[in-house]
């Protein structure tokens, strides 16, 4: 069987969403609303927070970069499978695939990262709230953003030097709407045990560690619930933790069915459904549910819409 290394002559194929003829059309138009939704709603909370001076705070700090990284996650796959859409062209070439996995990584785990920085923001707010301004100083705050914007870059570096090492046989067509990782893996001809196992070791420390520091935060939040006496002081206490709730509970709910569907099933069409969920949907609901659940964001959405208007 054929082989070829992997060089700037290697075109992939991507089979996208739905090979029907009929759907297209209707596909491209569902898709290029959620990712306008995505861009209007994630630059809109950026807007708010830059602009009003009650959102300069730690949380809103940590919200205006997971914003960012929602855009980018968001931008990073859906503009190309609109244009594939659009055109009737699947082929991505080699140093698109590339640069797709690198951004992907880097911007997908800035995710991961800032959602358990924002449980330990929760975490120092509830359970130590007089020390909250001086715990979570400025610099304190910068560091850890820079800190997850250093190590997911090196995961993507990672994962972008491991799939350039690969060689394809033949049959290069992706059967996704993106170039993923676990599907280049299966396509390669070469041995791919130590890219395995170095993708094992990768998500265990981007993934594990920062969902056992979320459960660690919520645990401490928890203890600390108890204590008060009241139920609406309880209510209370509960509330501010809602949307970051909310947020995990969806971006990892969906990250999960990602990876069970490509565990349990061989089907690659359920991947692919589970995959929307968290790289189209997800970051287009964020926006939303910060917004909605919280009234100081509510009150600068509201100044920028009518300064706009």
């Amino acid at each position: 069987m054929e082989s070829y290394n992997l060089t700037s002559n290697l075109n992939f194929l991507l089979r996208g969403l739905s090979e029907d003829p009929v759907l297209q059309p209707i596909l491209f138009v569902l898709f290029l609303l959620i990712y306008l939704l995505t861009v209007l709603g994630n630059v809109l909370i950026m807007l708010a927070i830059s602009s009003d001076s009650h959102l300069h705070s730690p949380m809103y700090f940590f919200l205006y970069n997971l914003s960012l990284a929602d855009m980018g996650f968001s931008s990073t796959t859906v503009p190309k499978m609109l244009i594939n859409m659009q055109t009737q062209n699947k082929s991505i070439s080699y140093g698109a695939c590339l640069t797709q996995v690198s951004f992907f990584f880097l911007f997908g785990n800035m995710d991961n990262l800032l959602l358990a920085v924002m449980a330990y923001d929760r975490w120092v707010a509830i359970c130590h709230p007089l020390h909250y301004q001086v715990i979570l100083n400025p610099r304190l705050c910068r560091s850890l953003v820079i800190v997850s914007f250093f190590i997911s870059a090196v995961s993507s570096q990672v994962h972008c030097l491991m799939v350039s090492q690969l060689t394809f046989c033949t049959s290069i067509e992706i059967p996704h709407f993106f170039c993923d990782v676990p599907e280049l893996l299966k396509l390669a001809c070469s041995d791919t045990f130590i890219s395995n196992i170095a993708r094992f070791l990768l998500s265990i420390i981007i993934g594990f560690l920062p969902v056992s520091g979320i459960f660690y935060s919520y645990y401490k939040i928890t203890a600390s619930i108890f204590k008060v006496p009241s139920l609406l002081g309880k209510y209370k206490v509960l509330s501010t933790c809602g949307s970051h709730l909310s947020v995990v509970c969806l971006f990892y709910g969906t990250g999960l069915g990602v990876y069970l569907s490509s565990t349990v099933s061989s089907s690659s069409r359920e991947s692919v459904g589970a995959s929307v969920m968290y790289t189209v949907v997800v970051p287009m609901m964020n926006p939303f549910i910060y917004s909605l659940r919280n009234k100081d964001m509510k009150k600068a959405l509201l100044k920028i819409v009518r300064q706009i208007m």
